[in-house]
């Protein structure tokens, strides 16, 4: 183990600039003293040589009295404290010291809350016991520090006196921070007020609203993947998305789900990638591969694909926040992306299905989110390079003959021990519009339709498919009939009807 001084004066941080000089602690002193191949947490501690206690969005910064003794031990006491579990961090720290170091190092303090969590993660992490006698004294002592991180009730492992509350598996953990954005989406007065508005809405009113709603999101959907399907198509996957939360999350699920996404196979390798991945660019000269994302090594999806559906269960039992859930699972699918194509819409998919099956709405409402994410498709784009980028720095890869990439390094704890707050953040943001715009917007729609319809049903009894077609030519024309449709489908009104059809309609659907 090395003894020469871990924390260190910095002003500037794997190109992060420090908002002041300082002594880099915690994490960022462990990552740096042993040079571990990580992405930089989000969030990094420093001493502050000015007595100041402060925080902004990448610094938290502590006064002098805080500086740890420049021991692993005491840096990782530190870090435990106020940076909470970094599990990918420790994943790696573990990998560089042999199990003599760790149990060396566990047994400094026995019985500290801290020993006992560097003790846990270890075995827990590698499966695998130090040779150190069960405790058998000391309260539990919760492995996530709740203050700093969402967790599950959690059971007890009587060997170390912990409360395992990880909200994940060992084969696939990311963590959430809490932060203000989140409590206050989580928190029992924003449920009540989208529980109340929901439930507002007449049944009947709903139901039609979801029917549009449904079709509206299976087509963002595509279009956020560059693609305009047919109407059909579009069809296909909204009724396969308005039965989310019906059947049980399983890799033949996914598989049953990708069949409906694709639609022509001729052309298309399915089911799970035996070869790599990529989500990218070519050069236009010579084919070769520019990536935004390298998907994991598809030697890795079976355990990365088992730890993510064990890691669902896990959460759905212990009751863990749909929303928080939703993120965890889908965006880690995507981050993983084990399918050839379809991965995207199965990655939204998913949002659909954890949601509807956590029952996040009392009336089973399917969020279109997907709507929600194509209108803010730049903040989408960035919470996926948010993981994506830093990850990209880390991977060391070649071209193949067939301009595909091969990942050459160990990859597979990029994937599965993440910080998912910014997607959380994300997700939570389209679920807010969602409810406070699109399925409103649509319900309002809805009414001013039907008040509409009563209007022409009354004065002139015309059939349900020509007051749709009525409707659809005064959107198009900003409340007025073209010449073209006043001399074919409306030849039989007159002209002063025509004039009371238009100024109604304006008056009805534009207020005016």
């Amino acid at each position: 183990m090395k003894n020469n001084s871990i924390s260190q004066r910095i002003t500037i941080f794997h190109g992060r600039v420090a908002p002041e000089e300082g002594n880099l602690v915690g994490y960022g002193a462990i990552i740096a003293h042993y040079d571990l191949k990580v992405t930089i947490p989000n969030k990094l501690a420093l001493i502050s040589q000015k007595k100041r206690q402060y925080e902004n969005r990448e610094w938290q910064v502590y006064t002098p009295r805080h500086q740890p003794d420049e021991t692993l031990f005491k840096q990782l006491v530190f870090a435990l404290k106020y940076e909470g579990v970094n599990l990918l961090v420790l994943k790696k720290l573990f990998d560089v010291l042999d199990k003599n170091e760790i149990k060396d190092l566990v047994q400094l303090e026995p019985l500290s809350q801290y020993g006992r969590r560097i003790w846990f993660i270890y075995e827990w992490l590698f499966k695998t016991e130090l040779d150190i006698p069960d405790l058998d004294r000391g309260n539990f002592v919760p492995l996530i520090d709740e203050e700093i991180q969402f967790a599950v009730e959690g059971k007890r492992s009587s060997r170390h006196r912990i409360l395992n509350n990880m909200p994940g598996t060992p084969e696939f953990c990311p963590l959430i921070y809490k932060t203000s954005k989140l409590e206050k989406f989580i928190s029992a007065e924003s449920r009540e007020q989208r529980i109340t508005y929901i439930n507002s809405i007449h049944k009947d009113v709903m139901q039609r609203a979801a029917s549009f709603l449904l079709l509206k999101d299976s087509k963002a959907s595509f279009t956020i993947e560059g693609e305009n399907p047919g109407t059909n198509r579009a069809l296909r996957w909204g009724k396969a998305i308005g039965e989310a939360g019906k059947n049980l999350l399983t890799r033949e699920e996914l598989l049953r789900l990708q069949q409906i996404i694709i639609e022509s196979k001729r052309f298309t390798k399915m089911g799970f990638r035996k070869e790599g991945g990529y989500v990218g660019d070519r050069d236009r000269i010579t084919g070769d591969p520019m990536p935004d994302h390298i998907s994991a090594k598809w030697q890795d999806l079976d355990g990365l694909m088992d730890g993510l559906i064990q890691t669902y269960q896990l959460l759905e039992k212990g009751k863990f926040d749909p929303v928080l859930t939703a993120a965890i699972i889908a965006f880690g699918f995507v981050f993983i992306h084990p399918f050839y194509d379809g991965n995207g819409r199965l990655h939204r998919y998913l949002i659909h299905h954890i949601l509807a099956k956590l029952k996040f709405t009392e009336q089973g409402v399917i969020f279109p989110v997907s709507a929600s994410i194509l209108d803010h498709i730049d903040d989408y784009r960035h919470v996926l390079e948010a993981y994506s980028h830093p990850v990209l720095d880390l991977l060391d890869w070649e071209v193949m003959p067939d301009h595909n990439v091969a990942v050459l390094n160990d990859t597979l704890d990029y994937y599965r021990y993440f910080d998912a707050t910014k997607q959380a953040e994300f997700l939570f943001d389209c679920v807010l519009d969602t409810t406070q715009r699109i399925i409103p917007e649509e319900v309002s729609y809805i009414l001013k339709y039907d008040e509409f319809k009563r209007f022409i049903d009354n004065q002139f009894e015309m059939p349900d498919k020509l007051v749709d077609t009525l409707v659809r030519f005064l959107e198009q024309n900003n409340g007025s009939l073209s010449s073209r449709a006043r001399s074919k489908e409306f030849a039989k009104l007159k002209d002063k009807e025509v004039q009371n059809i238009e100024k109604t309609f304006l008056e009805i659907f534009n207020g005016e």
